[in-house]
């Protein structure tokens, strides 16, 4: 660093500063005053004067730029956190929708069934190793929940309990092979029961076996459990007819159902506790 200021180059650089400097004085003086000599220094120095004219406004114009970046990274921020907010908020409202949704259902549901008893629960657990989608609720004995209690979504039948505690319980879902529902088609009125199989379970969906094999349910047709067996009350919807297919162990046909219902995201449902024909027959 020493060698810099001792070099050459910094020298010169030094003097052409000072001759800098004494121009703009120069071009100061001149201004105040018009004698012969100032004219012939203000025909000297005009071009320095010039010059540091020009570098005070591009001093200016930086100092506005810089002062304008900041104003516009601040107004930036602002608008993502308005966003950020917006997105919030959507969220929020789509929420909220699907609630009243299912609130609406279930009142419609409790209204047409005035024999049904509840109780609200919230999901507070699933097993990921599970392709079925089983998962775990909020209520138990305490809460009059009982083994082979259905659980609903809305109007449609997401599972069964299998295991219950004083405070909690485990429910399987219709996705799951073991559990076999008695349902029928609406339009047709041909029955059968819900079953299903690992590829089916990994795209939301089950199957409406033990159909002949010139069957009339088609492709949109809905799906609803029957009320034989005890177990699940007449009427709750499963899911969706997307095709009809021959079942090759034998000359039955069977309906690949849509459940309808997004397993994966459910975070509210009811566990229907007693409705009129509860144990009555053989467990599906």
């Amino acid at each position: 660093m020493r060698s810099f200021f001792k070099s050459a180059r910094f020298k010169g650089f030094l003097g052409i500063f000072a001759i800098l400097l004494l121009g703009i004085i120069v071009s100061t003086v001149i201004e105040s005053g018009s004698s012969p000599a100032s004219t012939v220094l203000g025909t000297v120095f005009s071009p320095l004067q010039s010059v540091s004219s020009s570098v005070s406004n591009s001093l200016k114009d930086f100092s506005v730029y810089f002062r304008s970046s900041a104003q516009y990274q601040k107004r930036v921020k602002e608008l993502e956190k308005q966003l950020a907010d917006a997105q919030n908020n959507l969220v929020g409202y789509e929420q909220a929708k699907q609630q009243l949704a299912l609130y609406e259902e279930f009142l419609e549901l409790k209204e047409e069934n005035e024999d049904f008893k509840f109780a609200s629960a919230s999901v507070i657990g699933s097993d990921a190793s599970d392709a079925f989608g089983s998962f775990t609720l909020n209520k138990g004995e305490l809460d009059g929940v009982a083994v082979n209690n259905p659980v609903i979504y809305g109007k449609y039948l997401v599972g069964v309990v299998v295991k219950t505690a004083p405070t909690y319980c485990v429910v399987n879902t219709v996705l799951n092979p073991e559990v076999n529902v008695s349902a029928y088609e609406v339009r047709t009125r041909e029955t059968g029961y819900s079953t299903t199989t690992v590829e089916l379970a990994e795209n939301n969906q089950c199957c409406l076996s033990g159909l002949v094999r010139s069957t009339a349910i088609a492709p949109g047709g809905i799906v609803c459990t029957s009320g034989v067996g005890g177990v699940y009350p007449a009427d709750l919807i499963i899911g969706t007819v997307s095709e009809i297919k021959d079942d090759t162990t034998n000359i039955s046909s069977y309906a690949v159902i849509d459940t309808q219902v997004d397993f994966s995201q459910l975070r509210d449902v009811f566990v229907i506790t007693y409705f009129k024909g509860m144990g009555v027959g053989d467990i599906n």
